[in-house]
């Protein structure tokens, strides 16, 4: 820790940093605290994210490196008020390696690798149609039936939020039409979505569904008879030592103490309780618990690096073939730049290596996970996104791929031992 970083430490611990109010903004400089180790040979990948989170006046943000299976940077930035108190008061935090984040969609992947084990341990098919799985009527639309579990995972079943909506957001429309009182349920979801014709021929094309997960996560329920987030903990997370990692709740007294705030412009929304209270949006404006299989988890950025692992090779939770259909090209082929979703991950064919990566995107967060060539994986959380149109919080990868090539040396250290 650098001698502004302990001084800063120092005033956080002292509680002389001023908690923030919640919905509120918060500016914060270059001079952020940092918690964590970084090399000093790695030293340009720490700055772009400190350069990333000062022009966006992010407060709490994290990033984790590994190189060749080894965590070789876990760097905390900023500063939070916890939802722990100690006489009753706010304890003022540092963001550590280790803190909570709302990963949004890159939960996705993690849905994706719990329907392949559940393949794997031979309890489903790929090609089962999910209204045989979950006994969906068909008297919406009768193409429904073609909607199979991998066309769930890669994009293609047939919804189009564009043109129908995103079900997962669309919450007070469908308690109106379901005279369904607040807050609303998966069942209601799907019962709002299936009695709708879909958007275009399952299979004919991709567009993104957050739905699609929706009813995947149903599905893992149904075939495991475990909930959905148990079933990941024991079969994905529990394996390769993961424990931290849980669902997140909607409101900030539902946050565990190590869990950082969100911070959304959009402060005037209703809370989906049906009380009628104004929230800042990130705390309960919108259905934690419904976005579970699609964007509900909570994780830190090495979780999310060691977790990552388990598409490298073959081990205690996937075996070779269940990650080669991850990152399977799908019927309708690749797209126009050359890349093409898998099973919760994009894919692009470089030489001698497949690089899969995808953001994550709700009030509140954005995320970044990226498995690259040469060894490299990475994970970088922060605890706002763009909503103002005037700033580009996609430049994150490519920055940190003209950074790749200024490393000369990469550590040998494995700090992994220091966090799990």
């Amino acid at each position: 820790m650098t001698m502004l970083s302990r001084r800063n430490a120092l005033k956080v611990a002292a509680g002389t940093v001023p908690a923030l109010a919640l919905g509120t903004l918060p500016a914060r400089a270059a001079s952020a605290p940092v918690t964590g180790v970084v090399p000093a040979s790695l030293a340009v990948l720490d700055n772009v994210v400190k350069t990333y989170i000062a022009e966006r006046t992010i407060d709490c943000a994290q990033l984790a490196v590994v190189k060749n299976g080894k965590l070789v940077l876990a760097r905390g930035y900023g500063s939070y008020t916890s939802t722990a108190t100690i006489g009753g008061q706010p304890v003022p935090s540092l963001v550590q390696p280790t803190s909570l984040f709302r990963i949004a969609s890159l939960s996705k992947h993690i849905t994706s690798a719990a329907i392949l084990r559940l393949v794997q341990d031979g309890k489903l098919s790929l090609s089962a149609p999910v209204t045989t799985l979950l006994g969906l009527s068909t008297s919406g639309d009768t193409r429904l039936k073609d909607v199979t579990v991998l066309r769930l995972m890669q994009h293609l079943g047939g919804w189009d939020r564009n043109v129908s909506g995103d079900q997962l957001w669309l919450d007070h429309t469908i308690s109106a039409v379901l005279d369904a009182p607040l807050p609303i349920s998966h069942a209601d979801i799907i019962e709002y979505a299936t009695a709708r014709p879909l958007d275009f021929a399952p299979g004919s094309k991709m567009i993104y569904s957050n739905y699609g997960y929706l009813l995947l996560g149903r599905i893992i329920e149904k075939v495991s008879g475990m909930s959905y987030e148990a079933y990941v903990k024991q079969k994905l997370l529990t394996p390769v030592g993961i424990s931290r990692m849980m669902l997140g709740g909607s409101l900030r007294s539902e946050a565990p103490p190590s869990e950082v705030p969100y911070y959304s412009q959009y402060t005037n929304k209703t809370v989906l309780d049906g009380s009628g209270i104004v929230v800042p949006y990130p705390y309960g404006g919108f259905n934690m618990p419904n976005q579970d299989a699609n964007g509900g988890w909570l994780a830190s950025a090495v979780d999310l690096v060691k977790f990552a692992g388990v598409f490298d090779a073959a081990g205690p939770v996937l075996n070779s073939a269940s990650i080669a259909t991850m990152t399977a090209k799908p019927e309708i082929g690749i797209s126009a730049d050359g890349s093409w979703y898998g099973c919760g991950w994009y894919v692009r064919q470089v030489t001698g290596h497949l690089n899969t990566w995808h953001s994550g995107s709700m009030p509140g967060t954005y995320t970044y996970l990226a498995r690259l060539q040469n060894g490299i994986t990475y994970a970088a959380l922060f605890n706002r996104r763009e909503e103002t149109g005037t700033l580009d919080y996609d430049v994150l990868s490519t920055r940190m791929n003209e950074a790749w090539s200024k490393v000369t040396t990469w550590p040998t250290t494995d700090l992994y031992s220091q966090y799990f």
